[in-house]
């Protein structure tokens, strides 16, 4: 399945590592840091013209790529369906 960043992107949802919201998580100095070192590393790609309001983290073969987005962290989850899927898990 696939996940629509925004703008001309879209990203598999098996390569999905977390979607963040931009203004709570950018509080904490960690976070900083990996948005910093992954942008110094050329692996930040903006998909918004606009302010942005999420970030989403995907990896593929160990490499991983943030894209800053426009959309709402709380509509990435319910668009990429990872809740639905957690459902379905037999115990």
């Amino acid at each position: 399945m696939y996940l629509h960043l925004g703008q001309d992107t879209i990203v598999r949802t098996e390569e999905l590592v977390g979607i963040f919201d931009l203004e709570n998580t950018s509080i904490s100095r960690i976070t900083k840091e990996f948005l910093a070192k992954s942008e110094q590393k050329g692996r930040v790609v903006n998909v918004s013209y606009e302010l942005p309001k999420s970030f989403v983290i995907c990896a593929k073969k160990k490499q991983s790529t943030v894209y800053i987005t426009q959309i709402s962290s709380a509509t990435l989850k319910k668009r990429s369906g990872f809740m639905d899927g957690i459902s379905n898990i037999e115990k």
